[in-house]
């Protein structure tokens, strides 16, 4: 069967249901993932509107439904592994559930910036917004807008001014990694900690710090760092050069896997042996941490979860429920960088 269309219009969705054989409102069904269609129908009217080339009229949706189908995101301007995974978990799972997503990225988290690329996102229309907070400065931007649009924040651990939020549990994703190396036998695990206004490198501080207290332990001053390589290379050196005065710690927990990535170069090159004298173990199972030499032991969050939390909170938002705090899980990968501690 086929349906006359010489006037050159685009195909309408009575299109779609005359060349099926179904009623309007079941192709409105299928098209709108009802359960409530049989299957063969379904596979009728998925074929008739791949025959048109139909495609839905979203503009049109929106007025009805008084939803865009869009939310925006907005992001820090790096190429960090964690706003980077969080960002492809929020994209696939908004994907897996036909919502589409418009990204801002943000070259520092100013109050101004951040206020002006909300104004930028409410003036087209999204449904709502899925601010990837690194710092404290995203959080305290995005409070007075809760009232304005549908906000949930990614990275903190507890609601803030009415807003939802997700995150990663690194509190316990740093336990995860202590209580590996204190299973091993290790009583002086050092930390090298990430950037002191980033939320997450304060969570897996105290995770670790937690830890090592719970074991009955008195940990030793965390080890400032960043994010990079280079930064764990110097706390390598810098341990290395003071071990006449004091001994090298029998592991290291660095707040990243590339801070344990320069911290392997920094013993690699003083002739220390992971772990037979050292172990190691880092966070955020990087692309190639099973090639570091030696393969790091490290934490990988969950980020599919992520994504999929975002988005329900996201849903949960746009209804007007209540703000919610929700933490998704992590898990220790076991790899050669650790090992039993020397006696």
């Amino acid at each position: 069967m086929s349906v006359d269309r010489s006037d050159r219009r685009p195909p309408a969705m009575s299109d779609v249901a005359k060349l099926a054989g179904v009623s309007h409102q079941t192709v409105s069904r299928v098209l709108n993932d009802h359960p409530n269609v049989k299957p063969v129908t379904r596979q009728r009217v998925q074929a008739a509107i791949a025959e048109l080339g139909y495609r839905r009229n979203e503009a049109a949706r929106a007025l009805v439904t008084r939803r865009t189908g869009a939310i925006g995101v907005i992001t820090e301007n790096s190429p960090l592994h964690g706003p980077t995974m969080t960002l492809i978990a929020i994209e696939n799972a908004a994907r897996s559930q036909g919502t589409y997503v418009s990204v801002a990225t943000v070259t520092r988290w100013e109050v101004a910036t951040v206020r002006a690329t909300l104004e930028h996102f409410l003036d087209q229309g999204v449904d709502g917004v899925v601010v990837i907070a690194s710092h404290d400065e995203a959080v305290r931007a995005v409070e007075d807008y809760s009232r304005r649009l549908p906000v949930v924040m990614v990275g903190p651990g507890r609601v803030s001014g009415g807003i939802h939020a997700v995150a990663v549990d690194q509190w316990s994703g740093a336990g995860l990694a202590v209580g590996h190396l204190l299973d091993l036998g290790h009583r002086d695990v050092v930390h090298v900690s990430g950037p002191r206004e980033w939320l997450d490198a304060r969570a897996r501080e105290r995770g670790w710090r937690d830890a090592v207290l719970r074991a009955g332990l008195e940990p030793r001053d965390p080890l400032p760092g960043d994010w990079t390589a280079s930064a764990g290379f110097g706390v390598g050196r810098a341990l290395l050069a003071q071990r006449d005065v004091r001994p090298l710690p029998t592991a290291v927990f660095t707040a990243n896997d590339q801070l344990a990535l320069g911290l392997l170069h920094a013993f690699a090159d003083a002739g220390v042996r992971v772990p037979q004298e050292v172990s190691v173990v880092g966070y955020d199972d990087v692309e190639g941490s099973e090639h570091f030499f030696p393969p790091l032991t490290t934490v990988r969050p969950d980020w599919a979860a992520l994504g999929a939390r975002c988005l329900e909170r996201m849903t949960a938002a746009m209804e007007g429920e209540p703000a919610a705090a929700v933490l998704v899980g992590a898990r220790l990968v076991p790899r050669a960088s650790s090992g039993p501690a020397r006696r």
